[in-house]
């Protein structure tokens, strides 16, 4: 049965893909919710199109979808919705930001599609099924050192001055092949299961950010946890995802700076005494 929630959210997230590229040519109008979180007309358009879509096929479903034209989570079954993830790089003319929707039935991600309109790259799973990058099958990387890695995290629009990751995007960046901050978080773990990064790790992100992500890393042979390693609930407080083979190196390393135990020091600046 999942294949048929899968099919349907391939065409409704092509639909909304193209709806936002051709916004994207058009360069919309910004808003801002709150102080620094944005939003566009592109965001708003994308959200009520899937939204109608999916209460058309499945209306016994739940939706829970970022722009708040769905907040219900009464069925067995719940949609996540992000109608545009990276709306801050689509917000720029930045190219990286992508649809995504992941289905949950009885608390078990079952359905997941990711698609980036731009480079026409549709990422899709289903549970037990596979991970698929358009019609080629997704095998996570076999990267097995994390001095070897490439890894990607993201910091948050609002109360960025009062986040901690900055300690954690340091030490990753000095003990690594390097850290990418593309923007979003759907895209970085469709690229953990397409073997382009080796890891992510991100704070406080929401159901709608990962729920597709999660169930591509899965289904490409890959896993996740929080940062301490314990499972990943929706509402935990930081994930942390790989290809499996350089979890435990990472969740030492993160354990490490959790303690305060940091590994490499910062540089001194210049005219300035070193950082320790």
């Amino acid at each position: 049965m999942s294949s048929s929630y899968l099919s349907a959210a391939s065409e409704i997230a092509r639909e909304a893909g193209a709806l936002l590229a051709r916004y994207f040519e058009q360069r919309v109008a910004v808003e801002y919710k709150g102080d620094f979180d944005v939003v566009t007309e592109a965001d708003r358009a994308s959200e009520s199109l899937i939204v109608s879509r999916l209460k058309s096929r499945f209306p016994g479903h739940s939706i829970v979808a970022e722009e708040g034209f769905g907040v219900d989570r009464s069925s067995e079954f719940i949609w996540y919705v992000d109608p545009l993830d990276g709306t801050t790089n689509f917000a720029h003319g930045f190219p990286m930001f992508a649809v995504t929707m992941g289905l949950e039935q009885a608390g078990e991600l079952v359905a997941a599609v990711t698609y980036d309109p731009l480079r026409d790259e549709f990422f899709s799973a289903e549970k037990g099924g596979g991970a698929y990058l358009n019609n080629r099958r997704l095998q996570v990387s076999r990267v097995s050192r994390l001095a070897e890695s490439l890894l990607a995290t993201g910091f948050p629009s609002r109360k960025r001055h009062g986040d901690v990751n900055i300690y954690f995007y340091h030490q990753a960046a000095m003990l690594t092949h390097g850290v990418r901050r593309a923007g979003s978080a759907a895209l970085d773990l469709a690229y953990v299961a397409a073997g382009r990064l080796d890891g992510f790790w991100e704070f406080r992100l929401n159901a709608w950010d990962i729920a597709a992500g999660l169930l591509l890393v899965r289904e490409a042979g890959g896993c996740y946890s929080d940062m301490h390693g314990a499972e990943h609930h929706f509402d935990s407080p930081e994930l942390l995802a790989s290809n499996g083979l350089i979890h435990r190196e990472l969740l030492s390393l993160f354990g490490d700076i959790f303690a305060n135990r940091i590994r490499v020091p910062l540089p001194a600046l210049a005219g300035g005494p070193a950082q320790s």
